[in-house]
């Protein structure tokens, strides 16, 4: 395929996309934030192909380019942010999939599933941040693994068919990250009453003796290599601050009010330099390998991020004075995604970066 015609479909497809985000997301996205992102929701998203749109072209994907992955990411995260979080714990499981095969070896019935975008993976990765305080047990046994504990988040469950589960063999300090199916030995342990993407199905779910077969273990790595692997995926302002800010900047525009367009035009500028930094950076830092490289810029950026996603949606309050305060406006729910982003994926370095930023 030519690169022009690459460029072609990724167009087409983002424009599919925009589309159905003004029709479909963007309305509802207040109501999907009181009640809950819809099951009819996932089928959507499957039917436009964001299920598997970084699958190879072999399994039905599209193989989509980083650049045009991150303008989805936007545009969704832009339209509803509850909706967003649910499809973003299953989005980059493709990726992982696909390197698997492409290494020369065999995918499970399950990964094949996933591939070809027939099923929602929710995400419970991030508790090996918290070992050895709280954790996964992964504990080796015949033919596999057996997880048991408790994850701390699991967003979209209930429309989850499986999880991605990283686990840590606590002996060895090995950290084993594996598919588990959805079924009786994964249940919830309450959903979580969140004052944020409070539409996002978010629970904490307990892993009870769950077997997990050999052919279902996407990985194994030191705990080192995890944390080393986790700095790229915590320190960086990513695409969804960058929808959110859009999203904001607009409303700004359209108060009538012309001070609030003033602050939109203030800003406007300086987030699209925060945004083109911060993607220059995560380019860079893939290219060598990811881990610690110009963390302390990466993570400057990260703050410089949440700090205009706090001055935008603080003045879209004002704005709207204290209509903007009830439930049925905009501008709460934007206050609110945005306090999330702050707490999102906060690792020790983000938030002493953050709070550092505060005490001066």
């Amino acid at each position: 395929m030519t690169a022009a015609r690459r460029i072609s479909d990724s167009d087409s497809f983002l424009a599919r996309v925009g589309e159905y985000a003004e029709q479909v997301l963007r309305p509802a996205a207040l109501s999907t934030d009181r009640d809950g992102v819809p099951a009819e929701r996932i089928g959507e998203l499957r039917a436009l192909g964001l299920l598997n749109h970084l699958a190879p072209r072999e399994f039905g994907g599209l193989a989509i380019d980083r650049d045009t992955d991150r303008r989805l990411h936007e545009i969704i995260a832009g339209a509803c942010f509850n909706t967003w979080l649910v499809w973003a714990q299953h989005a980059p499981l493709m990726g992982r999939i696909a390197a698997i095969r492409g290494a020369g070896l065999s995918l499970s019935a399950l990964s094949e599933q996933i591939l070809r975008g027939e099923v929602l993976v929710g995400a419970g990765v991030s508790d090996v941040r918290r070992f050895p305080d709280h954790f996964i047990v992964a504990r080796k046994s015949a033919g596999g693994w057996v997880f048991d504990g408790t994850l701390s988040w699991v967003s979209g469950w209930g429309l989850n068919a499986a999880l991605i589960v990283a686990a840590v063999e606590p002996d060895t300090e090995t950290v084993v990250t594996a598919l588990v199916p959805v079924n009786e030995r994964t249940r919830s342990a309450g959903p979580l009453e969140l004052g944020a993407v409070a539409g996002s199905r978010t629970a904490r779910v307990r892993l009870d003796e769950v077997f997990v077969p050999d052919e279902n273990v996407l990985g194994t790595e030191s705990l080192d290599q995890a944390r080393f692997a986790d700095i790229g995926t915590a320190s960086d302002a990513r695409a969804h601050h960058f929808g959110l800010a859009e999203t904001v900047l607009t409303e700004l525009e359209h108060t009538g009010r012309p001070l609030a367009v003033d602050v939109a035009a203030a800003w406007r500028p300086r987030i699209a330099e925060i945004r083109a930094t911060a993607y220059a950076l995560a380019d860079e830092a893939m290219s060598v390998g990811g881990g610690p490289h110009r963390l302390d810029e990466r993570l400057a950026t990260k703050v410089a991020s949440g700090e205009a996603l706090s001055a935008i949606t603080r003045a879209l309050l004002i704005a709207r004075a204290g209509r903007g305060l009830a439930g049925d406006d905009t501008a709460q729910l934007h206050a609110r995604s945005a306090l999330f982003v702050l707490v999102q994926g906060q690792t020790t370095d983000v938030r002493r970066a953050q709070l550092a930023q505060l005490a001066r």
